[in-house]
């Protein structure tokens, strides 16, 4: 879904302290500069791996290429990363520049990431090279997995795929019933902080209070991977400590939380663009090849050991509305690579189900459709491999899509429904009513399927569907619709 204007928003900062870094010192003993500074740091960490960062600054001449190197002492291992490529031989680990960001000039930082594997200490190196020339350095330990990690249990039941169920440990058939929490994919970029209002235990309680069973959190790769172009205190190890603190919030009171990627990076100009900007400032596409499998490859590592979360893989593609052909759209959609009409390298669904279960993770994973997530009309012959076996399909509706009638939901819906779980991931009407909901509603109880109303979020309901006026759960006219349906299912 699209967003109302920044001035329709309640601003909140939100921060919490780095994880873990090292800072190379501005200056040497002597007063004068270093040749070069380095950050690093490590933004998140679990029990088998960890994701880290560096930030460069070039205090030398100019240089048209780069080449960070230092050594690992703690049994590390890098995996994969973005903003630079990365390899290792025994313990020295190189970071050399990518063709769009090799110019450094006097006095320039970048930024590059990465995940790794961990055994021993985790110890944060303590020498940085820049193209041979040694970067000062002043280390700090790296910490050790925090007692505040995603839990391995708790009160939300874990949820695997049965046919085209979903079930609990127990084997009992569950249906995902509740809201979207919007902000995560919007506050950080716009550096006004983390969540648009509350996410204290507090706001969350208003939440189950309503008798929802799930909370669908849209998250922003930018944010989450802490590139350069985010504020620190709401990007990197500050994003993720308040998605993991979040999603156990929602835990704690037996919801099912789901994380999901909203928005991303990649430049888009074409038909129905929602932005201009090369950044993860609005609704693109597709997913983009650059950073996208690196993301859900840290959530999925970041949540892999608690099988209540589950991974929405991307909010609303849209390829068809660059592509010439419905069949171009759909391989772009499972395949990814180079699209007709998307300027960018696109990550295709296949790609981002990759990078999710190569972690390990089992987590449950939500792909939706074309058309904003609105058609589904060939996602069974396009859908994914999985091995596990744990893949949804996620749909969308709104009284203003294509898709909005109960002769297109028999006609393109069912079929899926009756192959795979379906969850209506977002639903809504611009009505300020819920007329439309409740017959969305009703179809999908009929046949047992899952829906989640946007959004948990006090916006006015003429610049996008808001279902609340307080966070303490006060509903809109709107609101008042699924508040009383879901309290009469599971009252």
């Amino acid at each position: 879904m699209r967003h109302p204007p920044r001035s329709a928003l309640l601003l909140v900062a939100g921060a919490v302290a780095l994880i873990g870094s090292a800072l190379v010192p501005v200056v040497t003993a002597s007063g004068a500069a270093p040749a070069c500074t380095v950050e690093y740091a490590v933004t998140s960490q679990w029990d088998a791996g960890f994701q880290g960062g560096v930030k460069i600054t070039n205090n030398m001449a100019a240089l048209s290429g780069w080449r960070l190197t230092f050594d690992f002492a703690g049994g590390q291992k890098v995996t994969q990363g973005w903003n630079a490529k990365w390899s290792q031989s025994g313990t020295t680990v190189t970071a050399a520049n990518e063709s769009y960001n090799g110019s450094l000039g006097s006095g320039a930082s970048v930024s590059a990431g990465f995940l790794a594997s961990w055994s021993g200490s985790n110890a944060v190196p303590t020498s940085f090279k820049l193209n041979g020339t040694t970067c000062n350095v002043e280390a700090e330990p790296s910490p050790s997995p925090s007692p505040s990690d995603p839990p391995t249990t708790g009160a939300a039941p874990t949820l695997h795929v049965s046919g085209n169920k979903l079930v609990d440990a127990d084997g009992k058939t569950r249906r995902l019933l509740g809201v979207n929490r919007s902000g995560g994919e919007f506050m950080c970029v716009q550096g006004y902080g983390i969540f648009d209002g509350p996410v204290d235990d507090a706001a969350v309680k208003a939440i189950a209070d309503w008798k929802a069973n799930t909370v669908r959190i849209p998250l922003n790769e930018e944010c989450w991977l802490g590139l350069s172009n985010i504020k620190p205190e709401y990007g990197g190890a500050n994003y993720i400590a308040a998605v993991k603190d979040l999603v156990a919030k929602v835990e704690a009171h037996g919801m099912t939380p789901v994380v999901e990627l909203h928005w991303t990076y990649g430049q888009y100009t074409g038909n129905s663009a929602g932005c201009s900007d090369v950044h993860a400032t609005c609704q693109k596409p597709m997913p983009d090849a650059q950073y996208t499998p690196s993301f859900w490859a840290s959530v999925a590592s970041t949540f892999m050991d608690d099988a209540a979360v589950a991974f929405d893989l991307f909010n609303e593609p849209y390829p068809d509305r660059a592509t010439s052909t419905t069949t171009q759209a759909w391989q772009c959609w499972r395949d990814g690579g180079t699209c007709p009409g998307i300027t960018y390298e696109v990550a295709g669904m296949q790609d981002l189900v990759d990078a999710v279960r190569g972690t390990g993770a089992k987590n449950l994973i939500l792909a939706g459709g074309l058309a904003y997530s609105n058609d589904l009309s060939q996602w069974l012959t396009y859908k994914p491999t999985d091995p596990t076996g744990n893949l949804v399909a996620a749909y969308h509706v709104y009284n203003f899509n294509t898709c909005a009638s109960e002769t297109c939901w028999n006609s393109t819906l069912a079929p899926v429904a009756a192959q795979v779980p379906l969850v209506a991931g977002e639903i809504g009407e611009n009505t300020c009513s819920h007329s439309f909901i409740d017959t969305v509603m009703k179809w999908f109880d009929d046949r047992g399927l899952s829906y989640l109303g946007w959004t948990w979020n006090t916006w006015d309901c003429s610049s996008g569907p808001s279902l609340i006026s307080s966070y303490d759960g006060t509903p809109t006219s709107f609101g008042i619709g699924l508040r009383d349906h879901l309290r009469a299912l599971n009252g």
